[in-house]
C-alpha cells in the first residue's frame, strides 16, 4: 500500500569518475509534441475488488491492494501479460488481514474494451490466473532479503520480459511518511524464471538511498534518484531505465543498458542533459529529463504517435499527466493532463500503461486511493 496521493548501490557497483562516453552528434529539430492534453478517457472497469468482475477477495484472498503494473510475458507459445501489485489485503476479519507485500495477476485478455479478466489461480501452474499458496489466495511473490535494518515492505515499481525472463524493479520501504511521502532503503531488481511463480533477488542491483539505510552497505551518489523505476523497449535496441527519488515530489532520470545485461550495474548508462551525454557507470552524473514533481511512472514507444510516451501523477495536484517526445532523453513535451483528479476524485495515482495497448486506444491501469483498488482506463488518442 502506498500512502494516500498528496500535493509513492551495489556492492558490486564501479566507483564514479569512469571515463565518459562522449555526447552524440546534434539532434534533428524535434517534431512537435503529441497533442494528447484532455483526451477523452474513461473508467472501462475495476481490475480488483470485492465487487470487480474478477471477484477478488472471493477467489484471491484479495479485498485492496493497488498498482496492477502491467508487462509482456515474452512468452511465444503462451502470451500473457502479468500484472504485479503492491501491498495487499484480503478479508479484514482474518488475524494480520492477510496482509501481502505483493501480489501477481496473468491475463490473455486482448480485448481490453471490455475490462481484464483473470482466470483461477491453481497452485504451482505457472500459467494460472494467479499465483497462489492454495486456490483462492494469491501468494506474495517477492519476499525481503533482510538486508536493512527496518522495513515495511517491498513494492514493485516496475517489471519487463526479455526473452521468457522476467526482471522486476522494486523498493524496499524504510518508513511510510505524510500524503506522497515515503522513504525507502534501497531499490533493487529480482529475476523469474517460472513466468512470475518465483522471484530471486540480485545482491549486485541494490541501490542504497542513503548512506545508512543498511548495514555496512556502500552507497554510491545518485542512486537516491534511481529508487523507482519504469522500464521502456527503445527502437535503438537499449532497454531504457527511468528514474525517480522515492514518494511523489522528485524530478525524473533516465538509464541505459543492453537487455542482456539488466542485472550488471556496471553497464549501465547515465543521461546527463549538460553537454556529456550518456556517462557510463555514474548515477551521479545524471541530470533530469525532466521536472517534478513526479509520481508512479510508466512509460512506452507508442506506434500510433510515433513517439516515446510516459505517464504519471503529479504529485502536486494528482492530475494523470502525459509526456511525449522523440527520443527517451527528450525533449519532453510540456505536461498534458489525461485525467483531473478533480474529474476522478477518491486519490488516484500510479497509471501503469498496458503492454497491449494498440492504435488509438490507450490503456492503463489506474489505483484509487479511496476504494485502494485497481481500474483500468481507457483513452482515446487523437
Amino acid at each position: 500500500m502506498t500512502p494516500a496521493p498528496g500535493p509513492p548501490g551495489a556492492a558490486n557497483q564501479v566507483p564514479p569518475n569512469a571515463n565518459q562516453i562522449a555526447p552524440e552528434g546534434a539532434a534533428t529539430p524535434p517534431p512537435p509534441p503529441a497533442g494528447i492534453a484532455g483526451a477523452p478517457t474513461s473508467l472501462v472497469d475495476f481490475v480488483t475488488g470485492p465487487t470487480s468482475p474478477n471477484r477478488t477477495l472471493e477467489r484471491f484472498g484479495i479485498s485492496g491492494t493497488d498498482l496492477g503494473i502491467p508487462w509482456d510475458n515474452g512468452d511465444p507459445g503462451n502470451p500473457q501479460v502479468l500484472m504485479a501489485f503492491g501491498d495487499t489485503f484480503g478479508y479484514c476479519k482474518v488475524h494480520g488481514q492477510q496482509w501481502r507485500y505483493n501480489t501477481l495477476f496473468r491475463s490473455q485478455d486482448r480485448d481490453l474494451a471490455h475490462g481484464i479478466h483473470v482466470a483461477d489461480g491453481v497452485p504451482n501452474n505457472p500459467y494460472s490466473g494467479s499465483a497462489v499458496w492454495a486456490p483462492g489466495l494469491s501468494k506474495q511473490v517477492l519476499n525481503s532479503i533482510h538486508k536493512a535494518g527496518h522495513e515495511t515492505g517491498i513494492i514493485p515499481t516496475a517489471a519487463i520480459s526479455v526473452g521468457r525472463t522476467q526482471y522486476m524493479n522494486f523498493m524496499s520501504i524504510k518508513n511510510w511518511g505524510r500524503d506522497g511521502e515515503w522513504s525507502t532503503n534501497y531499490s533493487g531488481i529480482a529475476r523469474s524464471n517460472d513466468n512470475g511463480q518465483t522471484w530471486g533477488v540480485f545482491p549486485g542491483t541494490i541501490r542504497l538511498a542513503a548512506a545508512d539505510t543498511v548495514p555496512g552497505g556502500r552507497f554510491f551518489p545518485g542512486n537516491q534518484n534511481f529508487q523507482m523505476g519504469a522500464f521502456m523497449r527503445g527502437k535503438d535496441g537499449y532497454l531504457y531505465s527511468f528514474g525517480t527519488p522515492s514518494g511523489r515530489g522528485g524530478p525524473a532520470f533516465l538509464s541505459r543498458v543492453p537487455p542482456n545485461a539488466i542485472p550488471d550495474l556496471t553497464k549501465y548508462q547515465y543521461w546527463n542533459g549538460d553537454g556529456k551525454g550518456w556517462v557510463p557507470v555514474d548515477p551521479g552524473a545524471a541530470t533530469p529529463i525532466f521536472p517534478g514533481p513526479v509520481g508512479e511512472m510508466s512509460a512506452q514507444y507508442n506506434d500510433y504517435l510515433k513517439q516515446y510516451l510516459v505517464l504519471y501523477t503529479n504529485g502536486g495536484n494528482n492530475d494523470v499527466i502525459a509526456r511525449t517526445a522523440p527520443s527517451p532523453e527528450g525533449p519532453w513535451s510540456p505536461e498534458q493532463p489525461l485525467v483531473s483528479s478533480f474529474q476522478m476524485p477518491g486519490g488516484i495515482y500510479a497509471p501503469m500503461i498496458h503492454p497491449w495497448s494498440s492504435g488509438k486506444d490507450l490503456y492503463f491501469n489506474l489505483s484509487l486511493w479511496s476504494a485502494y483498488d485497481v481500474m483500468l482506463m481507457h483513452t482515446v488518442l487523437p
